[in-house]
């Protein structure tokens, strides 16, 4: 660490030379107040925001290979000196990262109840390393409440996992992607039966590929909740989550504080009504939908809409029934879990620590900044996150070396 501050520094006083000019009348005080300004801001930033994140697993063997073969989880993280607060990284992560160029191929199944579910592929037939695509690793990805392939987490995902040869499948949620709805249903955090039925589907195709997801946000959710549900019953290797909201009461709540409100609260409820508003004609079957689109934040509009859709006496319900944090004792398969404890989607608190130390297959990845799917790194953090670093260390480590983990 002091190393680090000396070079910062360093940095910092050359370029402050070369940039600001001397103060008036060649006085030179303002060039030491910027300079002094700066080794304290340095040094406050190397002391108290640069810090190594905390690794929570109670399966020593689990620690041990995460160390050799996932080492960014052990390494300290430094986000990104100008914007390290969790409500700014969350803010700007969608501005500012890239959006890297992926061509997918779209493929409609069809469900039990007569619905359809939109994947995208990216079959990566380029690969190198896996030329056989009856082999070839594939990574299943699950984006966010309201997010579908096209958003830039899930296409830095599938560029990490192009360079390592693997292919990717993105579940997008019913309704989202741009297709029909053909029954009055949607989705939801709590529901695995999608979920399930895409798994079945992708692993029927690929029965000898190696076959791992990932889930973001409640992507995340949804996935936890299916482990939990299913146990060591899943042809899932191992899972990755990241920014997933822990325990559904605490994150409303969080998300209902007048700041938070504000900047995210409302805007996600409104673009939760902008994903069902274009399938009105067939949802007002069902519902009143003028009273779901009169919902101003995320409670009001599951209290309308998700939990009756889903068939919940009431919205504390269908919430204890969503919340990961209850069926995390029950994962059967090894999962990485990254969270920020800053982020106001899924406050530090409320990440379940305790339960993760009962379950030998659980190892939780926390960072003391980040925000939700934020986790900017470097001076302009456009092109890869520290998220995009551990997704890519832990797929690898799990398709290449993943036998060894209960054998170190």
């Amino acid at each position: 660490c002091a190393m680090d501050w000396q070079v910062l520094t360093r940095e910092l006083s050359l370029y402050l030379e070369s940039q600001v000019r001397v103060g008036l009348f060649g006085s030179g005080v303002g060039l030491s107040l910027v300079l002094g300004f700066g080794v304290a801001y340095a040094c406050y930033y190397l002391n108290s925001i640069a810090k190594k994140p905390q690794l929570v697993a109670s399966n020593d063997r689990f620690c041990r290979f995460l160390e050799e073969y996932c080492p960014v989880v052990t390494e300290t993280y430094y986000p990104t000196i100008w914007c390290w607060e969790g409500r700014v990284q969350t803010l700007l992560r969608p501005f500012i990262t890239s959006r890297p160029q992926v061509q997918y191929r779209n493929e409609l199944i069809k469900t039990a109840d007569g619905g359809q579910i939109s994947l995208d592929w990216f079959d990566n037939n380029d690969s190198l390393y896996y030329p056989d695509v009856s082999t070839r690793p594939t990574v299943l990805l699950l984006p966010g409440l309201t997010g579908t392939s096209k958003e830039s987490y899930i296409l830095h995902m599938i560029h990490q996992s192009e360079t390592l040869g693997y292919r990717c499948v993105v579940f997008n949620n019913r309704g989202i992607a741009g297709e029909d709805l053909l029954t009055p249903r949607t989705y939801c955090a709590a529901n695995t039966e999608d979920l399930e039925a895409v798994i079945h589907h992708v692993h029927s195709l690929h029965p000898s590929a190696p076959f791992m997801a990932a889930g973001v946000s409640m992507g995340g959710m949804l996935l936890l909740n299916y482990l939990g549900k299913t146990g060591r019953d899943t042809p899932l290797m191992a899972a990755a989550i990241f920014s997933a909201g822990w325990n559904v009461f605490e994150s409303v709540e969080s998300l209902e504080k007048p700041l938070n409100w504000l900047l995210f609260n409302y805007y996600l409820t409104t673009c939760l009504q902008s994903s069902v508003s274009r399938h009105r004609q067939m949802l007002e079957k069902l519902f009143d939908m003028d009273l779901v689109m009169k919902a101003r934040t995320v409670r009001e509009f599951d209290k309308q809409f998700t939990s009756v859709m889903f068939g919940y006496r009431s919205i504390d319900d269908y919430y204890e029934d969503a919340s990961p944090c209850r069926k995390l004792k029950s994962v059967g398969i090894p999962v990485l879990c990254l969270n920020s404890v800053d982020d106001v989607f899924s406050p530090g608190h409320a990440i379940p620590v305790e339960t993760a130390k009962q379950n030998a297959n659980v190892a939780l990845v926390l960072t003391s900044c980040g925000g939700h799917i934020g986790f900017l790194e470097g001076i302009w953090p456009r092109k890869c996150t520290y998220m995009d670093r551990v997704f890519k260390q832990f797929v690898q480590a799990m398709f290449e070396h993943g036998n060894k983990i209960f054998s170190m």
